[in-house]
């Protein structure tokens, strides 16, 4: 990995497809950590603070003004990472600092995934930004993986509405799933892989348990 970036023990992320369980998951990991004593941030990607939000609405549902305009994997890419750069310096390095535990439901696997992988953009390219605009990586890393078509009618079964992404088709979906668990592969030290086809309750009592191991690690370290 890149030693430019730094690796914080408090900062966890939540990563996966469409209709992953995340939020079961962000629930399992907030309450752990709650009952241990410590304060927990949640938020999310894109997003997390009022501009980041913004830009959130222009890369998912952009307003009937240019909803007629392609947006560019190049363009979509660069949005994220401007929303990415805002979030880090407004709302999560700051908890970091004052000692917080901060959950992010998604943050830079999610654009290897996407846009390299998923729109084809260089990963090289992913990576500089994430050492320039970023320079943070999450200490752990819950990879929730489900098949793409399990995941798929989860998603559908719940958004009447789907946004730019989730109206990608299965190959797309796919793509996105191999990078994950590649990314997953190769950092092991970070990753922890959970297995999202389970039912609500084995997905967060998988994830408690991978927390857990996760904080008596840290303690040792």
């Amino acid at each position: 990995m890149n030693q430019a970036l730094l690796r914080h023990p408090h900062f966890v992320s939540l990563e996966g497809g469409e209709g992953a369980g995340k939020t079961t998951a962000i629930n399992a990991i907030r309450d752990l950590l709650r009952e241990r004593g410590h304060e927990v941030v949640l938020t999310r990607e894109p997003g997390g603070t009022p501009l980041a939000e913004r830009i959130r609405g222009l890369v998912l549902k952009p307003d009937e003004e240019i909803a007629g305009e392609p947006l560019s994997a190049e363009a979509e890419l660069l949005l994220v990472f401007a929303a990415r750069a805002q979030h880090v310096r407004q709302v999560i390095r700051p908890a970091l600092q004052r000692g917080a535990y901060v959950i992010s439901d998604r943050f830079t696997d999610s654009s290897y995934a996407y846009q390299g992988a998923g729109r084809g953009l260089d990963l090289q390219w992913i990576a500089e930004l994430e050492k320039r605009a970023v320079g943070l990586q999450p200490g752990l890393t819950l990879l929730l993986d489900v098949d793409v078509a399990v995941g798929r009618a989860r998603a559908n079964g719940r958004d009447l509405w789907p946004d730019r992404i989730e109206s990608e088709q299965d190959d797309f979906f796919q793509r996105v799933r191999e990078q994950f668990r590649l990314r997953a592969q190769q950092d092991t030290q970070r990753f922890r892989l959970i297995d999202a086809g389970q039912d609500q309750a084995g997905v967060a009592a998988q994830v408690r348990r991978a927390v857990a191991e996760w904080l008596e690690q840290e303690a040792d370290a």
